[in-house]
């Protein structure tokens, strides 16, 4: 989320510029989901910039923004860090995949059953949903996201976590207080570091090994 359209739409559209150059880069399958990340958060932000040109509502751009920010994220990512993955961290990470598709569960059912709203305040958007039980579901998406990449295994990945953890708190409590939105710079900036994973990456399986 942005303090404006433009701002999505410009941010948007250089996260998911990051995001093609990463899938490009990846020489792994593996990788490729987490990789194309950057995509996604592109798409979530430039859908955002309809929202805000619509001025909020229930229309069908709110509707994806939602499908997006709540189900679908809740299970892609920590599917995707379990791809990429080392196989002595995949058990850990199943339990957090099974969290992140219980949480995802619960929240498709209410988007299905209930409508989602956008209202623009000031720089921010506000979206409700009326969810029930907010903490348990809270907990439940943090642990799949978060939890996930800083129990990959990987330092790059750990990283990402914790730069998510600490820039989610901060641009919660920017958005509580609607001042401005600020989540779209924290998509910039984990994107960049995703960038830097995927070169990684490559650079890692690039070196050759030499027998002793």
């Amino acid at each position: 989320m942005c303090w404006s359209a433009t701002a999505d739409l410009v941010a948007g559209s250089c996260v998911a510029a990051v995001g093609a150059v990463c899938v490009a880069r990846v020489r792994d399958p593996r990788d490729l989901p987490l990789a194309a990340l950057p995509l996604l958060l592109g798409a979530h932000q430039l859908v955002e910039a309809r929202v805000w040109v619509n001025g909020g509502g229930s229309g069908p751009a709110t509707l994806v923004w939602a499908v997006i920010a709540f189900p679908l994220l809740a299970v892609y990512v920590p599917a995707a860090v379990l791809c990429a993955a080392a196989p002595r961290a995949r058990r850990r990470l199943l339990g957090l995949l099974a969290i992140g598709t219980a949480t995802a569960a619960a929240l498709a059912h209410a988007l299905a059953t209930r409508t989602v709203t956008a209202e623009i305040r000031g720089h921010t958007v506000g979206y409700s949903l009326g969810l029930t039980h907010t903490s348990l579901l809270v907990t439940g998406y943090l642990l799949a996201t978060v939890g996930s990449l800083l129990l990959s295994g990987d330092r790059r990945l750990l990283v990402l976590g914790l730069l998510m953890a600490a820039g989610a708190t901060v641009s919660w409590t920017l958005w509580r207080l609607e001042f401005v939105s600020t989540w779209c710079a924290l998509a910039a900036l984990c994107s960049v570091v995703l960038l830097g994973w995927v070169r990684s990456r490559g650079s890692a399986r690039s070196v050759p090994r030499v027998d002793r």
